[in-house]
């Protein structure tokens, strides 16, 4: 056989095939493994865009939080001093009253325009411990045990958390 004859010929063309066909193979695999990123990464950013959503409207809704619940015993302080004004000493001291009475208003209008509202039981409710706390147990006759029997202080929620239960007597008479 003549040697240069060999060195003219060109290498078989299913070797070659089978080359691109490998790259080709590897150029996919790489696409695929490409788009899988580009996917996991466009979740994670609409993950972090929600997460930041929500941090937001938590920050929005109960940053105030602390500062309101400071701002709890004044209108308690408030609330006693226009329960302890006698009805004879109401008219003598008209102006004083009113003044109190204005500001406790106030203190509310704050409160509802920040999304504080009074959680205020009734006696006879059934108590609840998600946003009532119990004082005291007690038999009171004519009263199913869980009711409430007597408020000490309001609650208070902040949008949907509460802030402070509402503080109850709570009544202990077995059924009969």
């Amino acid at each position: 056989m003549d040697l240069d004859a060999l060195a003219d010929e060109e290498p078989p063309v299913v070797e070659e095939t089978d080359g691109i066909a490998a790259e080709v193979e590897a150029l996919r695999a790489e696409n695929a493994q490409m788009k899988d990123r580009l996917i996991r990464t466009l979740a994670d950013a609409e993950n972090s865009r929600k997460r930041a959503d929500r941090e937001r409207r938590e920050a929005e809704n109960y940053g105030g939080s602390k500062m309101a619940r400071d701002m709890l015993p004044v209108y308690d302080n408030l609330q006693r001093a226009v329960a302890a004004i006698p009805e004879e000493s109401r008219e003598a001291n008209a102006s004083l009253v009113e003044g109190v009475e204005l500001t406790l208003r106030e203190l509310q209008n704050v409160f509802k325009k920040h999304g504080v509202e009074i959680v205020e039981p009734q006696i006879g409710e059934t108590f609840d411990p998600k946003i009532h706390e119990a004082m005291f147990e007690a038999p009171v006759p004519d009263s199913e045990k869980g009711q409430i029997i007597q408020v000490m202080t309001v609650g208070f929620m902040i949008h949907d958390r509460l802030l402070r239960a509402a503080q109850v007597g709570v009544s202990s008479t077995p059924k009969t």
